[in-house]
């Protein structure tokens, strides 16, 4: 294995240049598939690496503001190959995400654009409000002659190898600087942990490629063992979620992988006529991460679909984020996953403590343990916690990433921590956990957590307890937050209503919410709103966004 794993893609090219590497399906246009083989996609990469050294140099950003496809993927690799610093973005026409495209955009400060001819309009008008760069590259033009006049150079595992821009969930989106020994150790790691077979293990994916879970499993996992992926646009998955079954279903040795949300809402939404021809057995990792997973997902996903093969040792609960490339820990392949229901109050007194008969729990989905990185769960004085207590969860390993891009002050508090009688520097996630039985377990957000005169509440449990108090509120789409009091933080629910509640009083639904959060919670809600489709925000991976629900509240625009 070399170095760096761009070199991969070379040697792909030499070993199979015939094999196919990277597949689109275009659902939203004319339905084809197009493949590009190993020794496409290295010639693609080479001729894109000739451009972009004419006009910027080494540690030079180039912004991708393309569709999905396979010129977004040529477009990351050419610029690995040119040692110019990747800024994977999206085509400005991509719905609810202008603002963050503005943000990011403006802070990475590109010196070339590189999309495709079909967004090249949408683009240009987009930089007629943005910083200029000194030049827009339209990679589906770029003539496949130039890859002889390449010289290939090497690249360091220190280089820089792309800007992965946050979701932005807690705060303005950031730029974690991933150095090209990031790339190869998180590709690698998952590599391992999947134990996927070299040429013959195939990646089926509709992740979107500007987030580092797409990023990685689209991008980066093929090339480990000269695999091929085949993937389509997110947009055609929430079109129509079978499709993405029915793609998994054409291989016999398939990986995949999805947010929490994509598990539910397909079980909701195939049908039992879709289910039809499905076959699911050769589904051997279904990674469900990128945002909390919950037991009910994970139920209602293997009870649809296990009449179609799948199996249950296929789902596979994993962690982690964008500051550690993208992976930390996951249940190890053909293992079940692990579900505990922790004593609700001692874990919000910081102890995980398996809940009695009868007694308030929180139920948990473990996310296995890490594999080829350290994680520790933390407490404040910075003495890692013995098992069982829950602190923030620190991570050190190859795949750690370095800074955020031109921020000192926070890159040294995130990336910088040092750890009583340990090594480091280390990783602070932000993330709260626990270590029980060997496993670990993500319970909560540090900066989403409620406290309430003087006691902790998991925001998402809040919500689980709201979504099932009146059928007027819709799933996955209820916000918890706290806001300033006289004396003490107050707490704000804010809900979709579903389409099943289109009739039903707010009044009554508040009065269900309220009951309901006292009953099971013992903390009285201070402002309930009901509010119509699209008002609860995402990240783009998915997650509820609760700081940008409280901005938009305080602002008054959830009214």
């Amino acid at each position: 294995m070399p170095d760096t794993l761009i070199a991969q893609v070379a040697r792909w090219a030499a070993e199979i240049p015939d094999a196919p590497a990277y597949t689109f399906v275009d659902h939203l246009g004319d339905g084809s598939r197009r493949t590009l083989t190993w020794s496409q996609v290295d010639r693609r990469a080479r001729a894109l690496a000739v451009r972009l050294r004419e006009l910027a140099g080494p540690g030079d950003r180039a912004a991708v503001l393309a569709p999905q496809g396979l010129d977004y993927v040529v477009a990351m690799l050419g610029t690995m190959y040119a040692r110019l610093v990747a800024v994977p973005l999206f085509a400005p026409d991509l719905p609810g995400h202008a603002e963050r495209l503005v943000r990011s955009y403006a802070d990475a400060d590109p010196v070339v654009v590189l999309t495709t001819t079909a967004a090249v309009t949408g683009v240009s008008d987009f930089l007629a409000t943005a910083p200029a760069p000194k030049r827009v590259l339209t990679v589906d033009t770029i003539s496949d002659l130039l890859a002889d006049e390449w010289e290939p150079e090497r690249v360091s595992p220190d280089d820089l190898a792309y800007l992965q821009y946050t979701s932005g969930s807690t705060r303005t989106p950031a730029g974690v600087e991933i150095t090209h020994g990031n790339f190869t150790a998180n590709a690698t790691q998952l590599w391992e942990a999947f134990k996927a077979t070299p040429r013959t293990s195939v990646a089926a994916l509709w992740l979107p490629l500007f987030h580092d879970m797409g990023l990685i499993a689209t991008i980066a996992m093929p090339i480990m063992g000269g695999n091929q992926v085949a993937f389509m646009d997110p947009v055609a998955f929430v079109m129509h979620p079978v499709r993405w079954l029915r793609l998994l279903s054409e291989f016999d040795d398939v990986f995949t992988g999805g947010p929490n949300f994509a598990y539910e809402y397909t079980a909701a939404r195939v049908s039992e006529a879709d289910k039809a021809g499905l076959d699911l057995s050769g589904v051997q990792v279904m990674l469900n991460g990128a945002e909390p997973v919950r037991p009910g997902a994970i139920e209602a996903f293997h009870a649809a679909f296990a009449g179609c093969g799948l199996r249950a040792a296929a789902h596979t609960p994993a962690y982690g984020l964008a500051e550690a490339t993208v992976f930390v820990a996951a249940t190890g392949r053909d293992e079940e996953p692990v579900v505990t229901g922790f004593d609700r109050d001692a874990l919000r007194d910081g102890r995980a403590v398996p809940a009695a008969d009868g007694a308030a729990r929180s139920t948990l989905v473990s996310c296995g343990r890490p594999y080829g990185q350290r994680v520790r769960v933390v407490g404040e004085d910075r003495r890692a916690l013995a098992d069982g207590q829950v602190g923030e969860i620190w991570v050190r390993g190859p795949n750690v990433a370095r800074a955020y891009w031109r921020d000192e002050t926070r890159s040294a508090e995130v990336f910088g921590a040092e750890l009583a009688g340990e090594d480091g520097p280390w990783l602070r996630t932000g993330d709260l956990g626990v270590i029980h039985d060997g496993h670990l377990y993500v319970t909560g957000r540090i900066k989403d957590l409620v406290i309430v005169d003087g006691r902790n509440h998991y925001p998402q449990d809040i919500e689980v307890t709201v979504q099932e108090s009146h059928e007027a509120v819709r799933r996955d789409h209820v916000a918890a937050f706290s806001v300033p009091g006289a004396e003490t933080e107050r707490l704000v629910v804010v809900a979709e209503r579903s389409r099943r509640g289109a009739q039903a009083d707010p009044a009554e639904v508040g009065r269900a919410v309220r009951v309901a959060v006292r009953r099971h919670h013992d903390v009285a809600v201070h402002d309930f709103v009901l509010a119509e489709a699209g008002a609860v925000p995402r990240t783009s991976s998915g997650k509820i966004a609760r700081r940008a629900c409280l901005r938009a509240y305080l602002e008054g625009a959830l009214v």
